[in-house]
């Protein structure tokens, strides 16, 4: 061992022996496999990576800093390959892209992959969008940009077409223990009592038969999607070498897919086990021993109380950051609602958290938007989850004859009255339906709501992440329903290809495109020029005397901001309790705000005051 590898494991050593045995039985000969593994990893690392991980080791708030902004974004819609990416980068700066997050591009079969979710093999990308070393030359032509890249890595399943799942099915017993088989519906049987299902009216069950080789295997997702059994330590110390792997490619941060649903217990409902955080623990061990650098992005669409926990503690963290789902769908339910009281209510309890906890905030994302929302808090104002869920449905699919909305349905329970939605952030904006119809009124709308949302959410505390388009106001693609590997998937709605021709009219600053891109330039500009908008900032929220209207308050180093969000498409009166004078950070102009301020509808104010 090297020095600095064995530094780092020493400091490290006794709790990752003691979290390693706890989980599997004392077993210390696999763990000397985990550790010659983490060798390997670190002694492959080349030096340049090496010397990342040394300045970030140095400086562990770096991703946290105002000036960060991330785009997701899938490589064949919005270049065609990693070599696409790479002659993008220019326009992706000029974003002011520093952060990119590449969809799932690992190999996985055509027509049964769940988007890339479903991986063939963990060190191959699909060939048609290029190779291994495409990826690896990638990223390092971003690292000399000053952008980090993240990768999603699918740690719950692997496809059945993986090698490990061919083996099973050939009946090596070593493999089929890698996954969950039974030779009988007795057991499967038995999950079911307890374990939800995750897609009820397209993949029914947890379970799968598979009439070739006479056995049940666990699929949790999609059939084609099976479960690995991390409670056998080789899959643990294989999927850790995967990780790895990916993270000598220079991947900066790795997405853990799905990871409150990687231990499975009968008797239990599979989710958010305590495992599962020893399971996290041991993988941000590892990378701080290997590649110090790297950063874990937790997955975890559950509800707030339990995303919280996969941050850690500050003694023993997990997660560097975590996905704030909650605060996208709330988003969206505050703008069909035009009632900020959830809104609120839940980031207070952000604003509750430590400091040293890092969401990424976005509006839209590669999936669809699941109604998780806090319904016994929503009962005090008399809405109902099953009536609740079905009019926000109504309003965003533009059933309602007062919203210009425009999304699709996904997963549709009509048993339950339950379903997810699919759109971008425009078209649910009402751009879509603005543009078609040639309507000035309703488009100058859609433009103020678009760039309203996303200020709220540039001024939460957390990394902002764009969806490639957003910037753009990127509408609908509803040309997925005439491809028939994609027409059942709604999904596709909001993952089609990116229209180039209409991004190039972001130059032109009378168009809707020039509008809503110099626009949201502006506010990441504002953000980016002021310390209050720093991740240690204070933040807190107040009560503006509207239920229409977010307030959101800031400070840092003498400065305060207090941002003022009209989630109503008609003018609003607010209240600001504290004197000026205060400066209009959109126009730059003096502003004597004090007491009763007018937003007009869907609009907002950036206010900055120094103390």
């Amino acid at each position: 061992m090297t020095e600095e590898f064995q530094a780092r494991l020493a400091a490290r050593y006794d709790e990752l022996k003691w979290l390693y045995c706890e989980l599997y039985q004392g077993r210390e000969d696999t763990l000397g496999s985990l550790l010659t593994a983490m060798e390997a990893a670190y002694q492959s690392r080349s030096e340049e990576l090496k010397q990342s991980d040394r300045a970030r080791e140095a400086d562990p708030g770096w991703y946290r800093q105002r000036d960060r902004l991330g785009m997701m974004l899938y490589t064949k819609p919005f270049a065609g390959s990693l070599r696409g990416v790479t002659g993008k980068l220019d326009y992706l700066q000029a974003c002011g892209v520093n952060y990119l997050h590449l969809m799932p591009l690992l190999e996985s079969p055509k027509g049964r992959s769940d988007g890339g979710y479903a991986v063939s093999n963990f060190r191959r990308v699909q060939p048609e969008l290029g190779t291994m070393d495409d990826l690896e030359a990638l990223a390092g032509d971003c690292h000399r940009r000053g952008i980090s890249v993240c990768l999603d890595f699918v740690m719950n399943h692997t496809s059945e077409e993986h090698e490990w799942a061919k083996r099973a099915r050939a009946g090596e017993r070593e493999y089929q223990e890698r996954y969950f088989f039974y030779d009988s519906w007795d057991i499967p049987n038995q999950y079911e009592q307890t374990v939800p299902q995750v897609f009820p009216t397209d993949a029914p069950g947890n379970f799968t038969w598979q009439a070739d080789i006479q056995k049940v295997v666990m699929t949790t997702f999609y059939p084609y999607q099976w479960d690995l059994n991390y409670a056998n330590p080789v899959v643990f110390r294989e999927m850790t070498e995967n990780l790895l792997f990916l993270a000598n490619r220079g991947i900066d941060v790795i997405r853990l897919d799905a990871v409150p649903y990687i231990w499975k217990q009968l008797g239990t409902n599979c989710r958010n086990l305590p495992q599962v955080h020893n399971l996290v623990r041991m993988l941000r061990i590892v990378t701080e021993v290997v590649c110090p650098g790297v950063l874990l992005l937790g997955e975890v669409v559950m509800e707030p109380a339990l995303v919280a926990p996969y941050f850690g503690t500050p003694e023993k963290p997990e997660c560097h950051m975590l996905y704030n789902v909650t605060a996208m769908c709330t988003t969206w339910h505050t703008a069909a609602t035009h009632d900020v009281r959830l809104l609120r209510h839940q980031l207070d309890q952000v604003a509750a958290l430590p400091k040293g906890y890092t969401f990424q905030n976005y509006l839209r994302c590669h999936d669809d938007i699941g109604w998780g929302l806090d319904y016994p808090f929503l009962a005090r104002f008399g809405m109902g989850e099953v009536p609740h869920k079905r009019f926000l449905n109504d309003y965003y699919t533009g059933k309602l004859p007062y919203s210009a909305s425009r999304g699709a349905l996904y997963n549709d329970d009509a048993r339950l009255g339950d379903a997810r939605l699919c759109g971008t952030t425009a078209s649910l904006c009402g751009l879509e339906t603005a543009l078609e119809t040639g309507d000035a009124e309703l488009t100058e709308q859609a433009i103020r709501l678009d760039l309203m949302l996303h200020a709220c959410m540039l001024s939460q505390s957390g990394i902002p992440v764009l969806y490639a388009g957003d910037e753009v106001g990127q509408r609908n693609d509803w040309g997925y329903l005439a491809d028939p590997e994609k027409a059942g998937d709604s999904r596709y709605l909001h993952r089609g290809n990116f229209r180039w021709e209409e991004a190039a009219l972001r130059q032109e600053p009378d168009t809707v495109q020039g509008r809503l891109f110099r626009g949201l330039r502006q506010l990441e500009e504002a953000r980016q020029a002021s310390p209050v908008f720093d991740a240690d900032a204070d933040f807190w929220t107040v009560d503006a005397g509207n239920e229409a209207v977010l307030t959101l308050g800031r400070y840092k180093d003498g400065e305060k901001l207090y941002g003022l969000y009209n989630f109503s498409p008609e003018p609003q009166t607010a209240w600001l309790a504290e004197p000026g004078p205060y400066r209009d950070l959109r126009s730059g102009a003096d502003v004597n705000a004090y007491g009763s301020l007018t937003l007009e509808g869907y609009g907002f104010l950036w206010l900055l005051k120094r103390m």
